[in-house]
Formats: structure tokens, C-alpha cells, sequence
């Protein structure tokens, strides 16, 4: 289709983004329909809705970054011209230039071949003014409004915490000082205080450079916070348009509706009566060697769990929570005997870190992991039966015994077990995670260790996997380490907390009285974070 300059029609606000009935075809697939949207200079408008609702793909159609094969339908006015009929040279002075982008997950956006320095540099240098002298102050000044140290530079992505590689997707993002920044979904795996200082950053740089902003988000307490207006996506339709305040106070839809119900809520289930301790840790810690030399040998190690003392009991759930980086995947790992551990760890009084593997076995079906990422933790080559019948099979359980366990864990996690036979490619992020359970509780196990299982589940699938947890708890009485930045999904199960930072124990307490009375300044700011945006708080913008 030839190129031609056109006039945005009709637009009553004259909007630097005009989105006009948008619709976006994979051959018979239409998994966008009939989207609109507006976006003026100086404005943050939010994308909001849970996975596979046609967010992402309606915003990187703005730059038409989507496969060869989609079709699209309808007009992106930027400015006064259609973007879906602009050749690829007009494209690429586009992207970047005028319209920058943040992407969801930054570490595979970054080449771990080159140096931050290097990365940001090829981005500088394609605007003609720029040498390597005054890119190089230009990357510098970049650093500072994000608020990173210059010693990033020399670092390469994957040396970087979560939060800092997120900064300099920004810096990357702002290089050519676009007018539009696209931001998409640029707070799903950090932590609460993480999130909320990417998002005080963003919207800090939106009033002070008058960016425009398109938040693609499925959490609305970020969307209360932060946006100005609110676009809520269903099954590739914008079911509702409208400022924030009135997208919060005054729901239209249906669906919409069922998002601002979907908060992890309730209480954990009630103990009945004490229970006897199934785990205790004594002194327990975790270090990591440094290795140097030819010969690698130990010079000094890294201390990631300080030595702590906990006790589990039959049936309670044990929140440990934190920010990342602050040993509560290296705890779980520990205590799961998957990494090395010091201390003591009793399973019904006998320690298990005196056991050597062969005698370790045994136990092993007593304890089980549910690990942060079910598309890493269930191997692709096999079948969901085959994944539920592996540890069966260790600990001797087959036949129709295995085949019984198998079916209904799946009903347990309300998995159709006729469903079993498929791969784990065929399921949603969601029904992953009820399989890596299914898994677990396929052994039948006393104690579950659960590491993230919510954090990129979106609200509603979260709140279901919450409530999943504790009938599941309630019907089979097993107890629950369960590892969370989440305070919302933790309030909503633990009985007792432990609150780390940088591997040390700040706070130990019931889940009453962490909630109610936090003892420590770090407890403090991780609720404050985690409860900006809960419903009772109303709407607070800057």
C-alpha cells in the first residue's frame, strides 16, 4: 500500500496517539478486535488486563513490531499520520527516535555479549550529532535522571539486579528523547519497593520531560497510582475507557468489576488445635564459595542466609518475605537439601543434613518444591503424566496406584486429567503452576516449599491459586514454607512470618503482628510499598 500523509479525523483532544478500531489477524485469529485509545503529551495512560487480552500486541502494533504474518486493520494516527500505512524508512526513525520502548523482561532484551556502556552507545550514536565524546556525556546524563551510578557502565547485563537492568532499559528507552514511551510491563517480577521506585521514576520523567506514557500492566494498584486514564482489555476488546479515578469509583463493566474483586484476600485456614513441630531450623545458613586462581580455589565466600532459627508445624503456613536478593529462594533451596546448607534441619527431630543422598531418599517424599518459574521447572519433552509419574516412580508407586495419585492430583488443582497427556506447552503460565503442584502433591507430601508460585500470575489467577492453596491445605493438613515479596498473597496464608533482608532476619512474628505492629524500619517500608495500593487506600496520584 503506497505511503501518504493524512489527517487524524475527527479527533476531538488533537492526541499525539490516536488508535482508531485497531484490529490485529494471525490468518483466521483475530486476538485483537475493534481496539481505540487516545494518549495525549504529558499523560500516562494504562493498558490494562490479564495475559492473552491483546495488550502487548496492540501496543507494539504503534510500531508495527509485530511477526510478518499479522494483518492489521484500522488507523494508528501519530501525530497527523497513519503508522499502518508508513513505509519501514519512516518506521525506523520511529522507533526510538520519536516512540521508545520498555519491554517486559529486560535481561533478553539486552545482548549479554556487551558491556552497558557499549549497548547504550550503539544507541546514542545513531543520532548524527552524537560522537563517542558527547554520547558518552549524553549515556551520563541519562544515568542520573534514572538514578543509576556510573560504575553500571562497565558491567554487563546479567551482573545487574533486577531493578538496575529495568533503569537502563529506560536510559536505553530515552537516548533519543522520544515523545511516547511504551512501557510494557516493566514491574511484573520485581518486588513491591522495586516496583514502586520504577514507577515513581517513570512518572517522574513524564512530568519533567512532558513524555506521554502507555502503561501495559495487569496490576491495577499500579494503575490507581500512577495513570491518568485507563484502557481495560478483554479477550482483545476494550471493554472500558475512562479517567482512573472513575475506572476505580465507578465501574461499568462486568469485567472490569471482576478485576478490582480479584486482590488475594481472607484469612489462613484456622489450626484447630496445636500441632506437633514437623521442621525446625537451627543455626541454620547458606554461603556460596568465591572461587579464584587457575585451580579455583575457595578465597572467600559469599553469606547469603545468616544463621536463623525457625519452626514449622504440621498444617501452618510459614511466610518468609523480602525483597530480591535477600536469601529467600537460597533458604527454600537449603532446606529442600538442593544446595548446600550449615546448620541443623529436622524433619520430625532427624537431621536431614547428616544424611548422605542415598539416605536422604526416603524422606524426599515428605517434602516437595514448587518452584518460581513453571516454564523452566517442567520439562518440555514430556508429558504432564510423564512429569507427575517421575518422582512415583523413584519412591516406587506405580501401576494403577501411580495412575490414581496422578488423576487426582490434577482434580485436585482443578486440571482436567484427561488433559494429561499434553505437553506443557499447551497450558497457560496458570495451568503450568497447577501442574508443578500436582506434582507435588502427587507424593502425598507433609511440607510444600513454595518459591514465587503468584508472582507472574496475574491478579485474578493469583487470587484463585490463593484460594486453591487453602482448600487444598485445609482438605490434606500439610504444612507450607511459602516465599513471597507478595505481603498481599502472604497476608492472605501465613500464620507466621519471617522478614529477611540481605540474608539476615529483621522480623519473626505472627502474621497478626507483623501486619498489625511491624517491628522493624524495613517491615515498615515493605508494607507501605505493598499497600499503596489497596483498595481501602482510594485513589492517591501525585
Amino acid at each position: 500500500m503506497p505511503w501518504t500523509l493524512a489527517t487524524c479525523p475527527g479527533d476531538p483532544m488533537n492526541a499525539l496517539l490516536a488508535i482508531e478500531q485497531l484490529s490485529i489477524c494471525f490468518g483466521d485469529q483475530r486476538p485483537v478486535q475493534d481496539v481505540s485509545l487516545s494518549l495525549e503529551s504529558g499523560s500516562l495512560l494504562a493498558l490494562v488486563g490479564e495475559s492473552g487480552s491483546g495488550k502487548s500486541l496492540t501496543a507494539h502494533a504503534i510500531t508495527r513490531l509485530l511477526p510478518r504474518h499479522a494483518a492489521c486493520q484500522g488507523r494508528i494516527w501519530w501525530h497527523n499520520e497513519d503508522l499502518l500505512s508508513a513505509p519501514d524508512a519512516r518506521l525506523l526513525r520511529l522507533r526510538g527516535q520519536e516512540v521508545g520502548m520498555i519491554f517486559q523482561e529486560p535481561l533478553a532484551a539486552f545482548n549479554p555479549l556487551h558491556t552497558v556502556e557499549r549497548q547504550l552507545m550503539e544507541a546514542a550514536l545513531l543520532n548524527p550529532s552524537h560522537n563517542r565524546q558527547t554520547g558518552r556525556t549524553h549515556i551520563l546524563n541519562l544515568l542520573e535522571q534514572v538514578e543509576l551510578n556510573p560504575n553500571v557502565l562497565g558491567r554487563y547485563p546479567y551482573e545487574l539486579s533486577g531493578g538496575q537492568r529495568q533503569r537502563v532499559m529506560i536510559a536505553m528507552a530515552l537516548v533519543h528523547q522520544p515523545q511516547l514511551l511504551i512501557a510494557d510491563e516493566p514491574t511484573t517480577a520485581l518486588d513491591v519497593s522495586l516496583q514502586k521506585q520504577i514507577l515513581d521514576l517513570l512518572k517522574d520523567l513524564q512530568k519533567r520531560l512532558n513524555l506521554a506514557i502507555l502503561l501495559i500492566t495487569h496490576d491495577l494498584g499500579l494503575v490507581r497510582h500512577y495513570a491518568d486514564h485507563a484502557v481495560v482489555m478483554q479477550e482483545g476488546r476494550s471493554v472500558e475507557s475512562a479517567p482512573t479515578i472513575d475506572i476505580f469509583d465507578h465501574p461499568q463493566h462486568s469485567y472490569t468489576q471482576t478485576l478490582l474483586a480479584a486482590e488475594p484476600t481472607g484469612q489462613p485456614i484456622a489450626l484447630t488445635e496445636p500441632q506437633h513441630c514437623l521442621l525446625e531450623l537451627q543455626q541454620f545458613s547458606v554461603a556460596f564459595p568465591l572461587r579464584r586462581g587457575l585451580f579455583k580455589r575457595v578465597t572467600d565466600e559469599v553469606v547469603a542466609v545468616q544463621p536463623l532459627n525457625l519452626k514449622v508445624h504440621a498444617g501452618e503456613t510459614f511466610g518468609i518475605v523480602g525483597e530480591s536478593g535477600s536469601g529467600k529462594t537460597s533458604l527454600g533451596l537449603g532446606l529442600m537439601r538442593l544446595i548446600p546448607s550449615r546448620g541443623r534441619i529436622l524433619l520430625d527431630g532427624v537431621n536431614l543434613n547428616d544424611l548422605n543422598t542415598r539416605q536422604l531418599r526416603p524422606w524426599r517424599k515428605h517434602f516437595h518444591m514448587v518452584f518460581q518459574d513453571p516454564y523452566g521447572s517442567l520439562s518440555p519433552r514430556l508429558s504432564v503424566a510423564q512429569i507427575l509419574a517421575e518422582g512415583l516412580d523413584v519412591h516406587g508407586i506405580v501401576g494403577t496406584e501411580q495412575q490414581e495419585r496422578i488423576i487426582q492430583a490434577l482434580e485436585d488443582v482443578q486440571l482436567d486429567p484427561a488433559s494429561r497427556h499434553r505437553y506443557p506447552h499447551e497450558f497457560s503460565g496458570g495451568q503450568r503452576q497447577r501442574i508443578a503442584l500436582a506434582r507435588a502433591l502427587a507424593m502425598q507430601p507433609r511440607l510444600i516449599v513454595l518459591d514465587e508460585p503468584t508472582s507472574a500470575l496475574d491478579r485474578t489467577v493469583q487470587s484463585m491459586m490463593v484460594d486453591l492453596l487453602r482448600r487444598l491445605q485445609e482438605r490434606y493438613q500439610f504444612a507450607m514454607i511459602f516465599i513471597s515479596h507478595d505481603l498481599k498473597v502472604v497476608h492472605a496464608l501465613s500464620h507466621q512470618i519471617l522478614v529477611l533482608c540481605r540474608g539476615q532476619v529483621m522480623e519473626q512474628a505472627s502474621a497478626a503482628q507483623v501486619f498489625a505492629t511491624p517491628q522493624s524500619e524495613y517491615t515498615r517500608m515493605l508494607l507501605q510499598a505493598a499497600w499503596l495500593n489497596a483498595p481501602e487506600d482510594g485513589h492517591k496520584k501525585d
